[in-house]
């Protein structure tokens, strides 16, 4: 029967790898930088380290999760594994929505960066298009929803080493533009840290938004044709990734211009680049955060599907399987649920994108949070004890506790700053309405 099939596991290393490196590159660099560096100055690069270094952490915890029961299709299993039925209710459907919110952001942001080009069009032709293309990519198979994410993550790296390199360049041959001659001095010219640091730690939500999907790669997982080999790679590499496209790519912005030259509500890759006298600097730079919103769309489309089917119950409507092996009727009802979002455009204003993100960064923190205490339950088992150790987290579970304290950081920044206090509260409130089903739910 359909429902008995298993998911298509035609996902290469060279997809995998690509798709964790995807989902570490997205909207929060190329959009959320400016704010990111006035707020934090030169210090921003600490920030991204340490943020780096705990999101890396959590992603430790993970892949040793992962290798453990490869039968898993998402890390949601797991947390209902150690943790219990109700919890793994509460974050299952939470993750799903997460991913929901997000898409719906993205694709009124798609929306909005067609209507750069075409100012004439209504932006919910171009959102309902990109998402139909879209949609069709994720039901046909999963090695062209691959293919696809290959090469919307291809465009964002070379967007980044193109920044990188032209930085390299114009501080070996000290090229003039105009903030003066490009020197590596230009870093801390202006003082190594903003406003004092009054408003340091502010700069570390936006840091953790910026990571925000880099446990895609657990998604991936049950569709990967070798799990013990592409995981391991893809998870270690994530760190090098962090310091070469984040920190190599915001040094490269503070050096080839004086970090307080920079616009907190513009993308400073558009205004580097026309610093440096590139006349189609916004154009190039609008096609890359283009790229940038259609794969996290598209991303949320893969996830959204299988937490359907993982959450579904057994042999259900939305526990099948097509004939590509792809959870087709999730995706279509994720597909539908972020179309709404076409309709909402015309009733909430403009800046209700800042608000969702933000509602959404509420929920992973707790979401990334619980997959860390389950990692601690689970080396306390005899699962761990008497098993076989593959891909072992350093440090654990020091190290876990540590990196929930960090992230528990970033929630209280997140519940006492202005402009996402009332999001983040209302994630609180979804959390215990979720808890209350959960009551009458697991007791069935």
């Amino acid at each position: 029967m359909v429902q008995q099939k298993k998911l298509s596991r035609t996902l290469s290393g060279r997809h995998i790898n690509m798709i964790a490196l995807g989902g570490t590159i997205g909207t929060g660099l190329f959009l959320g930088a400016g704010d990111s560096i006035q707020k934090a100055g030169p210090a921003i690069l600490l920030v991204y380290i340490i943020t780096g270094f705990f999101v890396f952490s959590m992603m430790r915890a993970l892949g040793e999760l992962l290798l453990t029961d490869q039968s898993q299709t998402i890390f949601i299993g797991f947390i209902k594994k150690y943790l219990g039925e109700r919890v793994g209710f509460v974050m299952g459907w939470t993750y799903w929505l997460g991913w929901i919110i997000i898409a719906m952001a993205e694709l009124t942001a798609i929306g909005k960066y067609m209507q750069f080009w075409f100012p004439q069009t209504s932006a919910w032709l171009w959102e309902l298009l990109f998402l139909i293309v879209l949609y069709s990519m994720n039901i046909i198979a999963v090695k062209a929803f691959g293919e696809t994410e290959f090469w919307f993550a291809l465009i964002k790296i070379i967007a980044i080493v193109a920044m990188i390199l032209i930085g390299i360049i114009m501080i070996l041959f000290q090229i003039r533009s105009e903030a003066g001659v490009t020197r590596l001095s230009t870093l801390w010219q202006h003082g190594l840290i903003a406003d004092h640091g009054n408003h340091l730690l502010a700069a570390f939500q936006m840091a953790f938004f910026a990571f925000l999907g880099v446990e895609f790669v657990g998604i991936t997982a049950a569709e990967t044709k070798n799990p013990l080999k592409t995981i391991p790679k893809s998870i270690n590499s994530i760190i090098v990734r962090i310091l070469i496209f984040y920190v190599g790519a915001l040094l490269a912005i503070m050096i080839i211009q004086p970090w307080t030259n920079y616009n907190a509500n513009m993308s400073p890759f558009v205004q580097v680049f026309s610093g440096i006298g590139i006349p189609a600097a916004a154009g190039i730079i609008n096609f890359v955060i283009l790229t940038a919103a259609a794969s996290s769309l598209n991303s949320a489309l893969f996830t959204t599907g299988r937490m359907i089917f993982s959450l579904s119950p057994k042999n259900s409507f939305f526990n099948r399987l097509n004939k590509h092996y792809i959870p087709m009727h999730g995706i279509t009802l994720s597909a539908f649920l972020i179309a709404s979002v076409i309709g909402l455009n015309y009733i909430f204003p403009e800046d209700a994108f800042s608000m969702v993100t933000a509602t959404a960064s509420a929920t992973f923190i707790i979401i990334y949070i619980t997959l860390l205490v389950t990692h601690i339950k689970y080396r306390k088992t005899q699962s761990f004890v008497h098993g076989k150790k593959l891909f072992l987290m350093p440090g654990a579970p020091f190290l876990n506790y540590l990196t929930i304290l960090f992230m528990l950081m970033v929630f209280l920044i997140l519940l006492f700053s202005r402009t996402t206090m009332i999001t983040t509260v209302l994630s609180l409130l979804w959390f215990l309405v979720l808890f209350i089903v959960s009551i009458f739910k697991v007791a069935k």
